[in-house]
């Protein structure tokens, strides 16, 4: 029960996020049009690194969008894209509803605390969403519901497709997905995981959006943490405390 090692750890997490994003972009993506326009909800460093991880592995883009709060950030954001050499149009939105409706791949990376994107007609061209930051849908546009049949008898019809990391560890703590769950009472609007994506148990459809909603695991932080340690080992440049503990020994 010892620790080994002590890391500053917050690129280390923001790396593993951008990783799992951009996973789910290459594997969500196929058997669609691959994504030409990117559009970027939310404008800080996991979106950076997404954006890095994104170009690093090949994707290139006619067009990203740009949209936070923030001028400031977006600013920030928009000069990062340039120095990064990727191409493409870059333009800042105003309005989140351009930002979503110009965009066939968007990545939600906000501090968002609860739901503020209500509107599922914004996806109506069915879009790769990476809700990496889980909370900016309302539940309808996880569910994209649409009443129809007649007023006496409304039928509800799931027209989105939902893909998680980890069920269990994405449906609690309020995100939006775990908000479907308390609003329709089942999980039936989770179609599966990426590793069910990847082992060809799930079908991603081409005719609607998808949402991948990743919780992140903290079982990969470690792994990219022993990944860096190891690294770090074999350059020789651990910083070692000797006799850090002062008792090694439970019985003395």
């Amino acid at each position: 029960g010892y620790p080994f090692a002590c890391l500053e750890s917050s690129i280390i997490s923001a790396t593993r996020t951008a990783a799992m994003a951009t996973l789910g972009a290459e594997w969500l993506s196929r058997g669609r049009r691959r994504p030409a326009r990117v559009g970027f909800f939310g404008t800080g460093l996991i979106a950076r690194y997404v954006h890095t991880f994104l170009a690093g592995t090949g994707w290139t883009f006619d067009d990203v969008g740009v949209h936070d709060l923030s001028a400031d950030s977006a600013t920030g954001f928009c000069r990062y894209l340039d120095r990064s050499g990727a191409g493409g149009l870059i333009t800042v939105h105003g309005r989140p509803e351009e930002l979503v409706r110009s965009s066939d791949m968007v990545v939600f990376a906000t501090v968002a605390g609860r739901p503020h994107v209500s509107d599922p007609s914004w996806f109506e061209h069915n879009p790769l969403v990476l809700h990496v930051s889980l909370r900016d849908l309302a539940p309808e546009i996880v569910l994209a519901s649409t009443n129809v049949v007649d007023d006496l008898a409304p039928e509800i019809v799931l027209a989105s497709t939902n893909v998680v990391d980890d069920v269990e560890h994405c449906l609690k703590a309020d995100t939006s997905p775990h908000l479907a769950e308390q609003l329709t009472g089942n999980r039936d609007f989770v179609h599966g995981t990426l590793a069910d994506v990847m082992a060809g148990r799930v079908t991603v459809p081409g005719d609607r959006p998808v949402v991948f909603s990743p919780f992140g695991l903290g079982v990969l932080d470690l792994a990219v943490g022993k990944y860096v340690y190891d690294r770090v080992a074999a350059n020789g440049g651990l910083h070692v405390v000797d006799d850090f503990f002062h008792e090694m020994r439970r019985h003395g």
